[in-house]
């Protein structure tokens, strides 16, 4: 019924996925719009957004939805709320993501830096998902596994810093939202009591 009858062109959609039409900016505040107009407490929804937003800050590509719902569940968090937290780890934020996780990890010790300078995580990530489904064990063994560690390290502590910093400015958005939504609610019905009384 809403939706378009002619499907927009396969490139303007992958476009438009990568840069929207009407913006980032504009585009982050419809997101916020809609994660505040979710049912739930603004603690459900906030957490729910922040499970989605923290499991972005791991590796493990292809089961973030999965995780970013799981976590929500275990918490009481809303799981539409983390469906759409999941959308921090995009294909603009996802390169500096992985290089930040990853270069903490060395740092935190775990495991020695790829003999490549410039690793191509894009690929990287291609070719693991690739020996996943073939179960190459020696490439995941040998290959993958020296990558993947250090970003799981790396990815632990940037998992909870985001949690919290996502968790509590959306909680504090709801919140108002909610309350501003209330006060027009009571406003309607005592302009409606109102007019009735007077006629």
């Amino acid at each position: 019924m809403f939706r378009r009858r002619q499907k927009s062109p396969l490139l303007e959609r992958i476009f438009g996925f990568f840069w929207p039409k009407i913006g980032w900016k504009r585009s982050s505040r419809y997101v916020g719009h809609r994660v505040a107009r979710l049912p739930g407490t603004p603690y459900s929804i906030a957490a729910g957004f922040a499970c989605g937003a923290a499991i972005s800050f791991t590796p493990f590509i292809g089961l973030h939805l999965a995780g970013g719902a799981l976590l929500a569940w275990l918490i009481r968090g809303n799981l539409l709320a983390s469906w759409i937290g999941t959308l921090v780890g995009n294909p603009w934020t996802f390169p500096f993501i992985w290089i930040g996780i990853y270069k903490l990890g060395l740092l935190m010790g775990a495991g020695v830096e790829n003999s490549s300078e410039n690793l191509d995580f894009i690929t990287f990530f291609e070719q693991f998902l690739d020996a996943l489904h073939s179960f190459d064990v020696s490439y995941i063994g040998e290959i993958a596994w020296p990558v993947l560690w250090p970003m799981i390290v790396g990815g632990a502590p940037c998992f909870v810093l985001s949690w919290i910093l996502f968790f509590f400015p959306i909680k504090i958005l709801v919140k108002r939202y909610h309350s501003r939504r209330v006060k027009r609610h009571a406003m309607a019905k005592k302009s409606t009591f109102t007019g009735s009384a007077g006629t």
